[in-house]
């Protein structure tokens, strides 16, 4: 029992420090901030956080990949329904931008720090991002191949459009060049939606 309640302590810290790190990388950007500010952010002590982690390198990669893997699994739930390509891409596209509105401070982190990051975190979780990408290809594909969508725009293009053109737009509410009230949110799922699936239809 005291095993159990130790490990669930140390699960509690851990997430108290990823949490705290998640505002520092927002409010201060991953490159000009320390192990210490993320340590003073969780109200813990700095060695603590090299506990758990070995570097902020580290966290933001355990950041970026606990994200980034229920978004991947929402995908391929998503693509397991029996609905059509253009409600998939909706509710894809619903996922993420309800992923913003629930944690905006981490979707920052994620495209500004990682997926845009071409020359450092981008490179190191290419493939994990061309994973989203690839289940995204996949759903046009076999909808190209029932005839819901027209064959002379290949798969990959368009889920790079798709995907691209959501990132824009949380760029957009991230930068503060979009309006991002609760109607923009709504609105952004929509046209997306009918932005791609609109050059794809038959």
């Amino acid at each position: 029992m005291a095993t159990a309640r130790s490990a669930a302590a140390a699960a509690e810290k851990r997430r108290v420090i990823l949490d705290a790190a998640v505002r520092v990388f927002a409010r201060q950007g991953f490159h000009t901030c320390r192990v210490s500010d993320i340590a003073d952010e969780a109200g813990v002590a700095y060695g603590l956080v090299y506990h758990y982690f070995r570097s902020k390198d580290e966290v933001l990669d355990t950041l970026f990949l606990e994200r980034w893997n229920v978004m991947l699994d929402a995908i391929r739930e998503t693509d397991a329904q029996p609905i059509p390509a253009r409600e998939k891409l909706h509710a894809i596209a619903s996922f993420i931008v309800e992923s913003y509105r629930h944690d905006p401070e981490l979707m920052k982190v994620i495209i500004v720090e990682v997926t845009r990051a071409a020359n450092s975190f981008g490179q190191t979780h290419l493939a994990k991002i061309r994973e989203a990408y690839e289940l995204i290809a996949e759903i046009v594909r076999k909808a190209q191949q029932a005839g819901e969508f027209r064959p002379d725009v290949t798969p990959d293009f368009a889920a790079m459009a798709f995907y691209g053109a959501i990132e824009q737009v949380l760029t957009g509410w991230i930068f503060d060049v979009l309006p991002g009230g609760e109607e923009d949110l709504e609105q952004a799922k929509r046209f997306v939606v009918e932005t791609i699936c609109g050059g794809l239809d038959q």
